[in-house]
């Protein structure tokens, strides 16, 4: 959803909500909300969700167009922690660069990122995804020794958004 998406203002947002500490709070009464008061509610997926007029918003989204004007097409949460909408923790991000920040996949077998065992060679192996393309960076048969040339790789390729799964 991008901001023609929201047909919302900066400045409508504005003079709906005061922004304090990563949370939105209520300027003006609306039905079921007070003046003053934490806007909207927690989702079980750990976001915080936004409802007026007729629509619902996940709220770092409000808070990122408030501050800065404009909507990215997504919106990284730097700690990984989708509740914490402090504007510090929250950066502009494509759908991949979102990806990069994830934490490991609960399906992970090696608990390392970009780690994978294959039973043919008897090793671990480095892989990464890039432009949609399986590429291998070796096959190891210490995983620390597997974990540091992921490392490596992944701040190379992923730069600032790289999330090692600690």
């Amino acid at each position: 959803m991008d901001a023609k998406d929201f047909n919302l203002s900066q400045q409508e947002l504005l003079e709906l909500f005061e922004y304090k500490n990563g949370n939105l709070y209520n300027k003006k009464l609306r039905l079921n909300a007070k003046v003053g008061e934490l806007a909207g509610s927690m989702l079980k997926d750990g976001y915080r969700q936004v409802s007026f007029g007729k629509k619902s918003y996940k709220a770092h989204r409000l808070i990122f167009l408030m501050k800065h004007g404009y909507l990215p097409p997504q919106i990284d949460h730097i700690n990984g922690n989708k509740s914490d909408n402090r504007i510090e923790n929250l950066r502009p991000a494509t759908n991949a660069t979102n990806q990069y920040n994830r934490k490991p996949q609960k399906n992970n077998v090696t608990g390392y990122k970009n780690i994978h065992w294959c039973n043919r060679s008897q090793r671990y192996i480095v892989s990464f995804r890039i432009n949609g393309k399986l590429s291998s960076y070796g096959y190891f048969k210490d995983i620390k020794e597997a974990n540091n040339v992921a490392m490596k790789k992944r701040i190379e390729l992923h730069k600032e958004y790289a999330n090692h799964g600690f």
